[in-house]
């Protein structure tokens, strides 16, 4: 299990660019080995996002961004923010056993 770690900075509309995310997003459940994603946006800083992907490999990862129409999915959505994303392996982790 990896997880990807993707920055956003807005540059376009909030609203669009969700929308843009979630298109994309559904792109990427189609694919092999997404396990799960979280998309927040920044409380203090609302042109700023993070989404958090937990994938069963790098190479599952890799294989999905690399789908020839990956670009198609992915592309208004990076009309409307800058990414900066990394692939972090897991160390230390901890899931409460109570719902908040």
């Amino acid at each position: 299990m990896i997880t990807f770690v993707n920055r956003f900075t807005l540059t376009g509309d909030p609203e669009e660019f969700e929308k843009a995310f979630d298109e994309t997003a559904a792109f990427l459940r189609e694919q092999p080995g997404l396990v799960q994603y979280t998309l927040s946006r920044q409380l203090d800083d609302p042109a700023s996002y993070v989404n958090i992907a937990l994938w069963e490999s790098a190479d599952a990862l890799r294989a999905a961004l690399a789908h020839p129409d990956f670009g198609n999915h992915a592309k208004a959505m990076r009309g409307l923010a800058e990414s900066s994303g990394a692939i972090f392996s897991p160390r230390l982790s901890f899931v409460s056993s109570t719902e908040a």
